[in-house]
């Protein structure tokens, strides 16, 4: 079956390689997101499925407006009898949509109709949901609704962050959307409308939304910083310093007021609603991470230290 493979981010990776490698599919064409700025010059960067494709020889397609007629043009040219995508980063129209014969279908990470959205995996970890997975379904133009071909489930473990949960998921979710793209090839699968209840949304975190609320009980705390890790990452102020802070542990010491530093023998705790939560990372600005007890040692916080 001829395929256009469309995805971003690395978690798009093992998808496109199990489709690369499969003997059943030719990949004629990756459809990607711009090259983006990185690094502090702001160089225009390929995006790992770019980079990726570019390697295997592959042609990648880049518009910058994807639902446009010049573009849309383009893809007909190709003829694709369906398109596979993972995590693309763009609203795909009706025009588009409708270029491959058996159309689009999208491997989303979570078991739709739950967390339909752009953070998915972000949205089970803070909610703290005990059980996720990846679903294959057939793209429609509204937001993540459309009926679906397969399911892959997943243990959300106690520690795991956000790029833990991900990087299981994209590797059983490759796989689930290479069975899924095998069965409607050669006609044994066929797609089932999701429920009309449970439905959650998942909308993209914002820097802003990732900064850590003290206030909250500390099993929250935990689940939310957990959620923004790696990306966009968990963040508080303590003095005029904004400092990211890596996953913590909940523990069972005395309760401190919101957002109180105490370093000692047993760590660097901050209070929360409950009892007091133990920082692992920490790393201020312009700096590396690094262990929580070692940045505390050379702060020389006082006793009237506090994050906010």
């Amino acid at each position: 079956m001829r395929i256009v493979f469309a995805g971003t981010p690395e978690p798009a990776l093992p998808s496109l390689q199990r489709l690369i490698d499969s003997p059943h599919h030719d990949v004629v064409a990756v459809l990607t997101r711009p090259d983006a700025a990185s690094g502090r010059r702001g160089k225009p960067t390929p995006s790992p499925v770019a980079s990726l494709a570019l390697e295997q020889g592959i042609p990648v397609l880049r518009p910058a407006k994807p639902n446009g007629d010049e573009f849309v043009a383009e893809l007909a040219e190709l003829a694709p009898d369906c398109a596979a995508v993972v995590a693309y980063g763009a609203l795909l129209r009706d025009g588009l949509l409708a270029v491959p014969r058996l159309g689009w279908i999208n491997l989303h990470f979570s078991l739709l109709p739950a967390w339909r959205g752009a953070a998915p995996v972000q949205a089970a970890i803070a909610a703290g949901d005990a059980v996720t997975g990846a679903t294959t379904f057939q793209i429609e133009p509204s937001l993540d609704s459309g009926p679906v071909f397969g399911v892959v489930t997943e243990t959300i473990r106690p520690t795991d962050t956000a790029g833990d949960l991900l990087e299981r998921l994209s590797i059983s979710g490759a796989m689930l959307l290479e069975t899924t793209l095998d069965g409607v090839a050669d006609g044994s699968l066929t797609a089932v409308p999701q429920p009309s209840e449970g439905v959650t949304l998942a909308p993209k975190i914002t820097v802003e939304e990732a900064r850590v609320r003290w206030d909250l009980p500390a099993h929250v705390v935990d689940r939310r910083i957990r959620a923004v890790t790696p990306n966009p990452g968990a963040w508080t102020t303590i003095g005029d310093l904004r400092v990211k802070l890596g996953p913590v542990t909940v523990t069972d010491s005395e309760p401190l007021p919101p957002g109180t530093i105490r370093a000692g023998r047993d760590g660097v705790l901050i209070g929360t609603a409950t009892t007091p939560v133990a920082l692992t990372l920490i790393q201020p600005p312009g700096k590396k991470a690094m262990a929580a007890a070692d940045w505390a040692r050379g702060a020389r916080l006082d006793e009237t230290a506090v994050a906010s």
